[in-house]
């Protein structure tokens, strides 16, 4: 591809040219890394050191977080450092490898969510046989499958970026490399590749999306017939799930179910996705989760009485 590319680096223009509010952005988005890291791996390291681990809701709670954690840092960490540079640079193939690692890390999340409500569909509506159905084999089974299907559709996105040969300019109007601001720097006609694009990522977020939610109507249905106390814990396990795939599937179908354009709100859209919602899925997923508040309590006192010890 080199021959066809005269392009070797690209420049990120970021969130803005205004050097204030580009400090007042570095202390914001730096305390929400540090924010991301702290509670998504108190979650993941709570899970596993806990009996959690052997419950399938926790299971996939648990690579959620580490899903979250590799996909926010495939971009933020980036966006953080240019917050501070004077000339916000990318290599060619730091662009592409970016592109390729946030669309695997962003698939599985989107996989892993459907796993998710397809457990508490079988938790709640097939209560008698959720033990058979959700065996430890069977979550594996769905973690290789997000995996791959992250995997699967993160190669579309690279390769239909990769084959496309960039004459200049140069200057990618966003703070990451993405399939959008990629098609108008490339010198050739690139609205069939656009299409290809939609249908990669846009209609199978969308799909994903109605699927996500049919489910848990039909799950809020089921509930009606169930004593207060269980509906009331009904009720607060998937009104948890509701709110993390609302937060993450509303910004990103904005951006990707429409034809291939790029639009200024983009760049705010894209941050709830990327950065927002791995620092509040921590929150939404303990704030009304007792089961999660006590084994984040046992590990904190675990971590403590070691401490004491020494």
């Amino acid at each position: 591809m080199e021959n066809r590319n005269n392009i070797t680096e690209f420049i990120l223009l970021g969130l803005s040219q205004k050097k204030e509010i580009e400090v007042l952005c570095f202390l914001l988005f730096l305390l929400c890394y540090i924010a991301i890291l702290i509670g998504n791996l108190l979650v993941m390291i709570s899970i596993i050191c806990s009996q959690l681990i052997n419950h399938p809701m926790y299971f996939f709670l648990s690579f959620l977080s580490l899903a979250d954690l590799c996909y926010t840092s495939t971009v933020t960490p980036k966006l953080i450092i240019d917050l501070l540079s004077e000339k916000k640079v990318i290599s060619y193939n730091g662009c592409m490898t970016q592109l390729f690692t946030m669309h695997f890390f962003g698939g599985i999340e989107v996989f892993i969510l459907t796993g998710m409500a397809y457990d508490r569909y079988v938790a709640i509506c097939k209560p008698l046989h959720y033990t058979l159905i959700m065996s430890r084999w069977k979550c594996d089974a769905i973690l290789a499958a997000s995996c791959i299907g992250g995997f699967l559709h993160s190669f579309g996105q690279f390769l239909l970026a990769i084959v496309l040969p960039y004459c200049g300019p140069n200057e990618i109007d966003h703070f990451f490399c993405d399939v959008y601001p990629l098609l108008k720097l490339a010198c050739k006609d690139t609205s069939r590749i656009g299409l290809l694009v939609v249908a990669n990522s846009g209609l199978m977020g969308l799909v994903t999306f109605v699927v996500l939610l049919v489910s848990y109507a039909v799950i809020l249905y089921t509930i009606r017939s169930y004593s207060a106390e269980n509906r009331h814990k009904a009720l607060s396990t998937c009104s948890s799930h509701i709110t993390v795939v609302v937060l993450f599937f509303a910004p990103l179908l904005f951006i990707y179910i429409r034809p291939a354009t790029t639009l200024p709100e983009d760049k705010v859209f894209a941050l709830f996705y990327t950065v927002f919602a791995p620092m509040l899925n921590p929150l939404i997923y303990t704030l009304r989760n007792m089961e999660m508040k006590n084994a984040i309590r046992k590990f904190w006192c675990h971590v403590m009485g070691s401490k004491d010890i020494n």
